[in-house]
């Protein structure tokens, strides 16, 4: 198993999500036997890092994970877990929560985190993140009168955590607005990174400004949830004639072994076969090559119809409509590719009406400043008419 160190830790490069053990049935409960299992397995050949949250498995992982890490050495061993406040709300000095867990009962902050080191059988967390900061969580963890950091780092002093952090859905600038509201507090960032999402989400952004602030990055779906791991035939016949014996999804891990500001790559191994791959392919250090990049790079181009977008924002200057071009376009390669909202909603939601696609007046104005020369009206007019039917197909 290879490891890097963090601070004073010595953690596994291949860290166990828990968001997708096995099931009894396609939406029943944890299947414990064969759960069990792949947990003990990824122990005994070396993984100590173990990611859970609040929700996962209907708030069944916490406890079961803890359960079957309790027959271990506790310092053999390292935890992860997360606050909710993703699926919270805080209005007029009122605590509820929202999306599928709204009317559930919420004690406070402090109950939540006390319920967690309950159910996890724990007297501290090793690694505690806010769970999705995000553009629709942002003023939730940012909220004064409420101070969720505050009270985690009233945690951290008192022994109950040890290491501090927050993953993230959100686009870069709110990451980086969120640590400059917070300097010196996040320990690490957990991120969404894997090839295809390095432009169709601009990962690369993300991970470059962690890398540069010298952040560690733990990464999440890093196959995509799967999909890397079964890409189309045409697809696999590229990456087979150049490695012909390696697996498809080795590509993904390989990706993220080329880039040294990755600390933990977690994966959400559902069987037994993907965790003895995922421990043969962390069991040695061999990253993608500059033309392991550039066929990546032709892959990706092959299952992803990307606008071509550079950032580079002289079409900003243009806009009578003050609208932020590049990451309108960004939605809309994102959107093009998946189909479906997805974590897409959590950047639409927190923007009003003159922000969104809709409010281009066509002027063109915008094209004529872009070195690419895309066609930013027709652009933002396919994006537009792709959010109206992803919305209306729910």
């Amino acid at each position: 198993m290879l490891y890097k160190p963090f601070q004073d830790l010595k953690l596994s490069t291949l860290g166990m999500g828990n968001m997708r053990l096995p099931t009894v049935g396609e939406r029943g409960p944890i299947d414990q036997e064969k759960a069990r299992e792949i947990i003990e397995r990824a122990y005994h050949q070396g993984v100590n890092y173990f990611d859970t949250a609040y929700r996962y498995h209907g708030g069944e992982s916490e406890g079961f994970v803890g359960k079957v890490l309790s027959q271990f050495p506790r310092d053999t061993w390292y935890l992860a877990s997360k606050m909710p406040g993703h699926m919270m709300n805080y209005k007029d000095g009122k605590l509820g929560f929202q999306g599928y867990l709204a009317g559930e009962e919420v004690r406070g902050i402090s109950a939540i985190f006390e319920e967690q080191l309950e159910k996890c059988g724990v007297d501290y967390f090793d690694f505690y993140l806010l769970h999705n900061v995000a553009e629709t969580s942002y003023d939730f963890y940012t909220n004064e009168e409420l101070g969720v950091v505050r009270y985690l780092l009233e945690q951290k002093k008192a022994g109950k955590i040890r290491h501090l952090g927050f993953s993230t859905h959100g686009r870069a600038d709110t990451i980086r607005n969120f640590l400059d509201k917070f300097p010196d507090t996040f320990e690490f960032v957990q991120i969404q990174l894997n090839y295809l999402d390095w432009d169709l989400q601009d990962a690369r952004s993300k991970y470059q400004l962690l890398e540069d602030r010298g952040i560690p990055v733990i990464v999440m779906e890093p196959v995509r949830g799967g999909s890397l791991a079964n890409l189309r035939p045409d697809c696999q016949e590229m990456l087979k004639a150049a490695r012909p014996d390696d697996s498809i999804a080795s590509w993904a891990f390989r990706f993220l072994q080329s880039l040294p500001g990755v600390q933990v790559v977690l994966s959400g191994m559902t069987t037994m076969e993907q965790m003895n791959e995922n421990l043969a392919l962390f069991s040695k250090n061999d990253p993608v090559t500059e033309e392991d990049k550039a066929l990546l790079q032709k892959v990706v181009a092959a299952m992803a119809d990307l606008v071509p977008c550079t950032a580079c924002r002289y079409c900003c200057e243009a806009c009578p409509q003050g609208l932020d071009i590049p990451k309108l376009i960004s939605m809309h390669n994102e959107l093009n590719y998946s189909k479906r909202l997805g974590t897409l909603n959590f950047t639409l939601n927190a923007m009003g009406e003159n922000e969104l696609p809709s409010a281009c007046l066509g002027c063109g104005a915008c094209q004529k400043l872009c070195p690419q020369n895309i066609a930013i009206p027709e652009v933002l007019g396919k994006f537009n008419k792709a959010l109206q039917d992803a919305k209306a197909n729910g």
